[in-house]
């Protein structure tokens, strides 16, 4: 028992020294997220036809993410990173000549790319880009004709932000992110926001 007590202790100290070694916006992370988003949408196509939203909505929205960076030089650096996101009280409504259109965003992934420049030792600027897919639920009411379906929807994301290493293994940032989610036709956006913290291995 004291053997393996010793052996997981020595573990446990490599294990701190080996983190506290680490060096910012290089390797494998992990994080949350949270901030503002707002759904930008006008005349776009779903399962259950065409569907004129002419509404904006702000949200909050928050989720996780996962990704790897490398530094390619002392100061640049790429990275990928995957990131699934949720929304609160996201859904918009809307009544035109008697017929209700309701659209329900449920969920959103993102797989995508971004390339930085360390302006200091600390502090990351980065632009990003990639695919993105957001899963809605639309319903429209006519009468007493009802028409709901659930489907996900593909689109494309660009952004850019600011990372700061508040320690060699937490790091924190400040994000803008724009998204086509129209699928290929119409009008269907999505702006955000988001303030994230990584934890670096």
């Amino acid at each position: 028992m004291r053997n393996i007590a010793l052996y997981a202790g020595a573990a446990l100290a490599m294990a701190i020294s080996s983190n506290a070694n680490a060096e910012p916006f290089n390797g494998p992370f992990i994080g949350i997220q949270a901030g503002w988003t707002q759904h930008d949408a006008g005349t776009f196509g779903t399962r259950i036809g065409d569907v004129t939203a002419n509404r904006s909505q702000d949200s909050v929205s928050g989720g996780a993410f996962l990704g790897y960076d490398y530094r390619i030089s002392p100061r640049f650096v790429i990275g990928a990173e995957a990131g699934l996101n949720f929304g609160i009280d996201d859904n918009f409504f809307r009544t035109t000549d008697g017929t209700s259109v309701l659209v329900d965003p449920k969920r959103s992934i993102d797989l995508t790319a971004r390339a930085g420049y360390l302006v200091t030792d600390d502090t990351l600027i980065y632009a990003r880009g990639g695919y993105t897919n957001a899963r809605f639920r639309t319903s429209i009411n006519e009468g007493s004709t009802h028409r709901s379906a659930s489907e996900d929807r593909d689109g494309w994301l660009v952004g850019g932000g600011v990372e700061h290493a508040i320690n060699p293994n937490v790091t924190a940032r400040l994000e803008y992110r724009y998204s086509d989610l129209s699928d290929g036709g119409g009008k269907f956006d999505r702006h955000q926001v988001l303030i994230g913290v990584a934890y670096r291995f």
